[in-house]
């Protein structure tokens, strides 16, 4: 998928499914499927933690068992391969990230096609409501392969106490953020001054944020772009700052580690993923000293990166109908509300409207700049994390490889970036 903007999607009609969303209310049955048992694959992050604690609702209004595997993302994804690769029918129902395995796993076939389900849907169910440019995101050749559960990209939350006592401004641009992280490091040596990823697979989601701030590109002419100056900037920018004012270790930080590190109140600047605000705000420490703002602008402006997990059923499921059943009720306008109401951000733009949601929001300065933050990424989001081709998840693990060499200093940014384009040309020519 090329970068587009998400709001560039909003106009174009997903299915003819808008159409039918209430053609089957009255005679809805939620039980047609009782005694049956569902068995979901989870990613343990803060969406499906949110969605699993309506789980009773679920097997209380459908009879049906939800039977949950849950592990941590990169286990998740091997698990998934592993039963995929079989052709087993153990899994019914996973999570999946249409930006990343999207191309890949529609090629291999491993999504039912949910269009023609679409058609069978409770009249609250309110298809039409839904991100139009999510599900066009999930749809590969025509084939809708997945329902939007989220809308997510990654913000900065920064330390409101520390930085007044540091004398740091909230970082405007980013070179502002740089000069602040020396600042905050001269100021607290106890404090991590800016943490964000450096797990080779995991950096592609924050990294693409600040390559599209600053004006680079994945891709030019067909070729990977990552020795382009921009591109080099960009390396240089994002490995620099988690070499010099990063945690140690911090090429095995991903979103459990940034937010266990800001929760506990150990680092100033962190940019990880909007998801997090539930994670990071538990036990209600950093309730009141967190401000929120999208990353800070480059040469380009800001260009957040904005995508969403999807919920899509297994083409070797043997009972897709009735797992069906779940992905609607969980992807229901209620359903996102309450998960909503847990910090995860609704692909309903309805759902923000709604008096609950905004009461909630209101409760806390942290939830309504959390919520404005979020709005920028519905408006300006781009949906490239890593190369828009098949292979993408191979291509975010050379740039992960990439900033991974220069926060260690295991090679010059000229090195890094052509052993990282002359890989990833090879993938880009696989088609």
């Amino acid at each position: 998928m090329t970068a587009k903007t998400l709001m560039a999607h909003v106009a174009i009609p997903i299915l003819a499914a808008a159409t039918l969303s209430q053609a089957h209310g009255a005679d809805f049955n939620w039980k047609k499927f009782q005694g049956k048992t569902i068995t979901f694959l989870a990613n343990s992050n803060p969406i499906s933690q949110a969605l699993l604690t309506q789980k009773a609702d679920f097997e209380k209004l459908t009879g049906m068992t939800l039977k949950v595997d849950t592990y941590q993302e990169q286990q998740m994804r091997q698990r998934l391969v592993t039963v995929m690769n079989a052709h087993s029918d153990e899994v019914d129902v996973f999570m999946t990230l249409p930006s990343r395995e999207g191309e890949q796993f529609a090629a291999a076939g491993w999504y039912a096609d949910l269009t023609p389900m679409t058609k069978n849907v409770a009249g609250n169910y309110d298809f039409a409501g839904l991100s139009q440019a999510l599900l066009k995101a999930g749809t590969f050749n025509g084939k809708l392969t997945s329902m939007p559960m989220n809308i997510e990209g990654p913000i900065l939350y920064y330390r409101t106490d520390i930085l007044k006592k540091c004398g740091v401004e909230v970082p405007k641009t980013i070179k502002d953020v740089q000069a602040a992280a020396k600042k905050l490091k001269a100021c607290d040596s106890s404090i991590t001054p800016f943490v964000s990823r450096g797990l080779k697979p995991a950096v592609a989601y924050t990294f693409s944020n600040m390559l599209h701030n600053i004006g680079g590109s994945y891709m030019a002419n067909g070729k990977s772009n990552l020795c382009s100056p921009k591109g080099k900037e960009a390396l240089e920018t994002y490995s620099g700052l988690l070499r010099d004012y990063g945690p140690p270790g911090v090429v095995n930080y991903s979103f459990p580690q940034i937010s266990a590190l800001y929760r506990s109140g150990r680092s100033a600047l962190s940019f990880e993923s909007s998801n997090e605000l539930r994670t990071v705000m538990d036990g209600g420490a950093r309730l009141k000293d967190t401000g929120l703002a999208p990353f800070p602008a480059g040469e380009a402006g800001q260009v957040p990166t904005a995508i969403g997990w999807g919920l899509t059923i297994s083409a070797h499921s043997k009972q897709q109908e009735a797992a069906w059943y779940f992905v609607q009720w969980a992807t229901s306008p209620e359903i996102q509300k309450r998960m909503a109401l847990q910090g995860i951000a609704p692909p309903r733009p309805a759902v923000a409207k709604d008096p609950e949601y905004r009461k909630w929001i209101d409760e806390a300065p942290v939830r309504k700049e959390w919520q404005a933050a979020l709005d920028v990424l519905a408006t300006k989001g781009s949906s490239e994390v890593g190369y828009p081709i098949v292979a993408n998840p191979q291509s975010r693990e050379f740039i992960g490889q990439a900033v991974q060499d220069l926060i260690l200093k295991q090679k010059t940014v000229d090195q890094a970036c052509a052993d990282a384009d002359k890989a990833l040309d090879a993938l880009i020519a696989q088609k």
